[in-house]
């Protein structure tokens, strides 16, 4: 299986197995002298990490909802 998609090669001349080429099918949807760059680039490229919340922020969330429950079952038994 020589051919491009795993196609068998018994099927190489049904006009259903012709596929575009990755070129052809991402740049389908732009158009040819595009003013605007893409707001969704396709393929890897440099950016800043997500932020995530900090290791404390967590346990206090956690801590504050088990002191809720705690005191909602004191407070109403």
């Amino acid at each position: 299986m020589s051919s491009p998609h795993s196609i068998d090669p018994r099927a190489q001349n049904d006009p259903r197995n012709r596929y575009p080429t990755d070129e052809q099918f991402y740049g389908s949807d732009r158009p040819d002298h595009a003013v605007l760059p893409e707001d969704r680039p396709r393929g890897g490229g440099g950016g800043s990490s997500v932020k995530h919340r900090g290791t404390w922020a967590t346990v206090a969330l956690v801590a504050g909802i088990i002191l809720l429950v705690l005191l909602g079952i004191a407070l109403f038994p």
